[in-house]
C-alpha cells in the first residue's frame, strides 16, 4: 500500500472515530440527563454503543474486511479494551507526574491512542489473510 492511501485510509479511521465518539456521548448525555441514569451505566453504555459504531464503521467503510464478526469481533474490543487501560495510565501519567490539566492531558491520550487503536486494528483486528489474498 502506497503511502497516500494508507494517509487516507488512517483519516478515515480518525473520521470513523469521530462518528463513535458522537454516538457514544449521544447515549451517554441521553441516559444520564434524558432518563435519569446513573453517569457510570450511561458511559459504559456508551462505550459499548460507541465501540459498536466505530466497529461496523471500520470494518466496511476503512479496512473493507471479509474476517468473520466471530474473529474480528472479539478482536476489535480487545483493541479497545486495551485502549481503555492505555488510557488510565496515560492520563494518570500526564496528570500525576507532569502536572498537567485534565484537558489536555485527554487531548494528548488520544491522540496517542488514536495511532493505537489504527495500527490495532490494521495489524491485527481486520488484517487479511493469506487465504483472502490468494482469494482476489
Amino acid at each position: 500500500m502506497s503511502a497516500s492511501v494508507g494517509f487516507v485510509r488512517f483519516l478515515r479511521f480518525a473520521a470513523v472515530g469521530v462518528v463513535g465518539t458522537l454516538a457514544h456521548y449521544a447515549l451517554l448525555v441521553g441516559l444520564v440527563e434524558g432518563a435519569g441514569a446513573p453517569p457510570l451505566a450511561g458511559a459504559s453504555a456508551g462505550f459499548v454503543l460507541g465501540a459498536l459504531v466505530n466497529y461496523v464503521l471500520a470494518r466496511r467503510l476503512v479496512f473493507a474486511s471479509t474476517r468473520s464478526h466471530a474473529q474480528a469481533l472479539p478482536r476489535f474490543f480487545a483493541v479497545a479494551l486495551a485502549g481503555l487501560a492505555w488510557t488510565a495510565l496515560l492520563m494518570s501519567l500526564f496528570m500525576a507526574l507532569l502536572g498537567l490539566h485534565y484537558l489536555l492531558a485527554q487531548l494528548l491520550t488520544t491522540a496517542l491512542l488514536l495511532l493505537w487503536h489504527y495500527a490495532g486494528n490494521a495489524l491485527w483486528t481486520f488484517r487479511r489473510s493469506r487465504h483472502d489474498m490468494e482469494v482476489r
